[in-house]
């Protein structure tokens, strides 16, 4: 038998994931309760749909077009073979925006259980909670900030600080949604978000965002108008106009911590973040948000990973549902492994100990810290 590992702030062996499933036997055995959340990947979905409405539910669910880049997701984790290796996977919970249309606990509760378990939260720019206050709710937990580039350099400078002051230790700069999709989930409900100011608190609390408004339109704030706000913040972070290359000039010039560039799809692509000074890439399509019809991320993470894993970390994301999953990734040579959509449904169902629930099933499958494995580093 493997000797468990340990843990410098667990010194009985650290985290056990895997107790979790025995946990829930236990439960039901001598209390006579069962999971508030199904640990059914294929369910959760549909138990999530029952706790949401069709907007909220759309928005999380659903996907670019017909949705074809979300099938090839979950085809080509089906079509890849484990290779008898066991990792102990390092879990990072994915930047997911407007955590408020799914339950009140929002971002700020499901950075406090990130925190309990060990597993850095990375915030979206779309969030509906600021930067400063999610800070506090993660407290000495590992917290990382994604970025949607705004175009007003000025805006994405004061982005940066905020997050960099408030303890952010990476970067993750999002490239493929300089424009939003056509995801008929969203456009047959005419909803989007952020037209009405939620998944806004970024921009409305930023110091530079809120000048720039104040002079354009008579010294009016964010709260006195939502919706020319919700249109001034769009302008800025879904503007329609890509930035370029050699553009990271300004975001290295502010950032001094480790930058990584997710939405990188092409071998071409991660060798020019290479050539950039980045520090890592997220091989990652958007989840099938944004494009409808390209290739499911993990086909292209194994060549990627041969060109460049040894000059950045290589993270991935995009269609990741299950422990095995994760293992996957990491067999397939994926440094660490974001999760999306999972733990939201269980955020829907039963707020941030719904999102925990998930988490700690996936955590469980993948036999995190359970093994006699060094901890990955991401460097």
């Amino acid at each position: 038998m493997p000797r468990v590992q340990e843990h410098p702030e667990h010194p009985e062996g650290g985290r056990k994931y895997g107790a979790h499933q025995m946990e829930i036997y236990r439960d039901g055995l001598l209390y006579n309760k069962l999971p508030t959340l199904t640990t059914d990947p294929n369910k959760l979905e549909e138990q999530a749909r029952k706790f949401l409405g069709a907007r909220s539910f759309n928005y999380v669910a659903g996907g670019a077009g017909e949705k074809a880049t979300m099938d090839a997701n979950r085809l080509a984790f089906r079509q890849w073979k484990l290779f008898g290796q066991t990792f102990e996977s390092p879990l990072l919970v994915a930047p997911i925006g407007v955590q408020t249309i799914f339950h009140r606990d929002k971002e700020t509760g499901v950075a406090e259980i990130s925190r309990e378990l060990g597993v850095p939260y990375i915030l979206s720019t779309a969030s509906s909670s600021s930067i400063e206050e999610v800070a506090e709710a993660s407290g000495d937990g590992t917290r990382w900030f994604q970025l949607y580039w705004p175009q007003d350099d000025e805006i994405t400078q004061s982005l940066l600080r905020r997050a960099r002051s408030n303890g952010y230790k990476v970067l993750i700069v999002t490239l493929d949604t300089w424009t939003l999709a056509w995801r008929p989930a969203d456009l047959d409900n005419a909803y989007v978000p952020f037209a009405s100011g939620v998944g806004d608190q970024t921009g409305f609390s930023d110091p530079a965002f809120r000048a720039k408004f104040a002079k354009k339109y008579n010294d009016k704030t964010p709260e006195d108008d939502i919706f020319l706000a919700s249109r001034e913040w769009e302008a800025e972070v879904f503007s329609g106009a890509a930035h370029t290359w050699e553009d990271l000039e300004l975001i290295k010039a502010e950032w001094d911590g480790p930058i990584v560039l997710k939405g990188i799809q092409h071998v071409e692509d991660a060798k020019r973040a290479v050539e950039a000074g980045m520090h890592g890439i997220v091989v990652s399509n958007h989840g099938g948000r944004q494009l409808d019809g390209a290739i499911g991320s993990l086909e292209v993470l194994p060549e990627i990973v041969e060109a460049v894993g040894d000059k950045l970390t290589v993270l991935f994301d995009s269609g990741v549902r299950t422990g095995v999953d994760v293992i996957k990734a990491l067999c397939l040579g994926a440094k660490g492994v974001l999760v999306g959509r999972p733990w939201v449904y269980g955020l829907a169902v039963a707020g941030k100990s719904g999102a925990r629930d998930v988490l700690e099933g996936i955590l469980a499958v993948s036999l995190i810290c359970d093994l006699d494995l060094p901890p990955a580093h991401i460097q």
